[in-house]
């Protein structure tokens, strides 16, 4: 359409659009990891919808318009299973990688271009045995990992510290170096001396309520032989430190909360063994450690005169990119068009961010600084997420980042609110947009603001979507992350009737018309809104938690304490399930379930959906065999889009989509 052209009127909803359920399944590839080679390129794992969710390492060629290196050979994926999550499912050394298979979590020792990993670790039969967020220890050619050992027990696994041979040929049993603790990240190796650091924590804490940082000092032969605890021990304050790193001269850098409640970059001056604040602000320097292997920040490289560190911060929903002098304190902000920013790693008169904006999806981008490293001199993207994005351009919809009042009087949670846009189409001046309000799951968790095409399928549509960052939610400090504590199912639930409440408020959607959406955790939020309040007309749940006492008893280690410290006491785990308060739900739900799901059993949402069904209400359940928490086949991300968008209009939208998309059936209503 050219500038100029009047847009034509047509109900909210029922806007035609490019941006197909297809189109967005096809964007959903994700970066898993990314490292810098010996020669300087990037590597990264990507994960691939197309091939039914596989993770492949893929190396960056120098000079190759998207020419880019599949690392790993067809019949191997790249991805850790440890603690569940994963994440930190390789390292590099020259052109040597290592990696977690996913198939049998055995660790494969890989040059780049070779198409034979050989295996590294024992076969234990299944993937009992775990590995991740390893580094290579040049001191004694080994490769050090977390280590998590299922063979005893599968809900109670050994966590630990290990050493394994990276000599050719040699499948040899780890070697444990630092046992006890419930919980290991981190290890890290100080590139001068014999020693290395790492991070631990214990039941019933997450990572991000309370850690310790300990350095070990290697004897002769490898082993751990005398430890000391750097961070975490001081009883007058609680902290979380994270991601430590130890410069070319062998000092100790992390990150930690000490104090202030935000996450900045701290040192350990070992002379005087006390820790010092490079650079204090109140933002998050980083960010809650779900997966293994995130890297906030890193040394640049070459730079002897002084260290530089390029890090990145997060302050009121905007990550900020920077080059920060430990040496003189100073901070200098970079202009790059990421909003948000997820992991940082060091080339040569160069750094790569894994990072995005409101019109830019997940991309991996190149920033090459000027000699003095003061600016950044170029910026290309070496990869991104969904390529052929650029096309849908004129339909975006840009986030608007807003501040919204709470049930408690002069409190503020933080949402994107994201407006119907489409270029052909707008609204009749007599109607408003149906809103979606999006609960992110976690709960620990947060929404970036950052261009997703599963919002912009909506949005071009003709509806509104606003992404609530609810009280618990990450990127604001300690304090509003505690928040959620003991309070999940209370919090979350009314900052997002808040937010949606504020919306109809200000005039920019109709109360009328209001939906819910979340997985997972974002799933228990939209059901509790859903069975507890009476704010929304219909909601879609896609793999969402129905009962907390059954999802507590199933839950794997990592998370066992962590239900309890957002819940409470067993009176709250009744209280709080949707599952118990059936006979609550007054409007239409559609609940997508993966059926080897081994977070949420399947039949909580049979559960529900039994329930709703005998009450007479529109109901639908729509199950998928092979997928699990999250699903991962393009085909099924399409077909739950566009289902849940179907859900909505016939049941709250007034309007007709322009989509010719086959409904299924809806029990009470078809």
């Amino acid at each position: 359409m050219h500038p100029g052209v009047e847009k034509a009127a047509a109900p909210y909803g029922s806007w035609e659009s490019p941006i197909s359920a297809a189109a967005v399944s096809a964007a959903g590839k994700t970066v898993e990891g990314l490292a810098v080679a010996g020669d300087g390129q990037l590597l990264w794992v990507e994960t691939r919808p197309e091939e039914g969710g596989r993770a492949v390492l893929v190396k960056e060629v120098a000079g190759a318009n998207g020419g880019n290196l599949d690392v790993t050979p067809p019949e191997f994926a790249v991805r850790s299973l440890a603690q569940e999550y994963g994440g930190g499912a390789f390292a590099v050394q020259g052109d040597v990688v290592v990696f977690s298979n996913y198939s049998d979590q055995r660790l494969y020792k890989q040059t780049v271009g070779d198409n034979s990993p050989v295996p590294m670790t024992p076969d234990y039969g299944g993937s009992v045995v775990r590995y991740a967020d390893g580094v290579f220890d040049p001191h004694f050619s080994r490769y050090i990992t977390v280590m998590e050992d299922h063979r005893q027990s599968s809900s109670n696994p050994i966590t630990t510290v290990a050493a394994v041979s990276t000599s050719v040929g040699d499948v040899n049993e780890p070697t444990v170096l630092v046992s006890g603790n419930d919980f290991y990240a981190f290890p890290r190796i100080d590139p001068t001396e014999k020693r290395m650091a790492w991070i631990e924590w214990s039941n019933p804490n997450m990572s991000w309520d309370k850690a310790q940082l300990w350095v070990g000092y290697f004897s002769g032969k490898g082993e751990v032989q005398k430890r000391i605890c750097i961070a975490g021990e001081d009883p007058l304050f609680v902290e979380s430190p994270t991601e430590p790193k130890w410069s070319s001269k062998g000092e100790l850098f992390f990150i930690t909360d000490r104090q202030s409640g935000f996450w900045n970059i701290h040192k350990w001056d070992e002379q005087s063994n006390v820790v010092v604040q490079v650079y204090s602000i109140d933002a998050e320097f980083s960010k809650p450690m779900w997966i293994f292997g995130v890297s906030s920040y890193d040394f640049l490289r070459n730079d002897d005169s002084s260290q530089i560190i390029a890090c990145c911060y997060r302050q009121n929903g905007k990550s900020y990119v920077g080059l920060l002098d430990h040496d003189s304190g100073s901070f200098t902000k970079l202009d790059l068009p990421f909003t948000s920013v997820t992991n940082i790693v060091s080339g040569d008169g160069s750094f790569y961010v894994e990072g995005a904006s409101g019109s830019l999806p997940v991309s991996l981008a190149k920033v090459t600084l000027d000699e003095k490293r003061t600016m950044a001199t170029d910026f290309s993207i070496v990869w991104s997420s969904s390529e052929d994005i650029s096309q849908y351009t004129s339909y975006f919809s840009l986030p608007e980042f807003m501040e919204f009042p709470t049930a408690i009087p002069d409190q503020h949670a933080y949402a994107y609110f994201y407006a119907p846009h489409n270029p052909n189409f707008q609204g009749s001046s007599d109607e408003k947009p149906p809103l979606l309000v999006r609960t992110h799951g976690g709960p620990t968790d947060e929404a970036r603001g950052v261009l997703d095409l599963s919002v912009q399928y909506w949005t071009s549509r003709g509806w509104a979507l606003v992404d609530v960052n609810y009280g618990g939610s990450a990127g604001y400090g300690r304090e509003y992350r505690e928040r959620l504590l003991g309070q999940w199912g209370v919090v979350d639930v009314n900052d997002c009737c808040s937010c949606a409440t504020f919306l109809v408020e200000t005039g920019r959607v109709d109360g009328q018309r209001l939906c819910v959406t979340g997985e997972s955790a974002g799933g228990f939020t939209t059901l509790a809104c859903l069975a507890f309040r009476q704010i929304f007309k219909a909601g879609a749940s896609l793999y969402g938690i129905a009962d907390l006492a059954s999802l507590r008893a199933g839950m794997h280690k990592f998370e066992a304490y962590y239900i309890d410290n957002l819940v409470g006491n067993k009176q709250a785990y009744f209280e709080r399930s949707p599952i118990n308060f059936v006979e609550r739900f007054t409007c239409p739900v559609i609940l997508f379930q993966g059926l080897e799901d081994p977070v949420v059993s399947p039949d909580q949402a049979t559960t529900i959906y039994k329930a709703i069904k005998e009450k007479g209400l529109p109901v639908a359940l729509v199950e998928y065999e092979g997928e699990q928490h999250g699903f991962r086949k393009a085909e099924n991300i399409k077909f739950t889009l566009e289902q849940e968008m179907l859900f909505f209009a016939r049941l709250v939208g007034h309007f007709k989509v322009a989509d010719d998309i086959t409904p299924i059936k809806i029990d009470n209503f078809d």
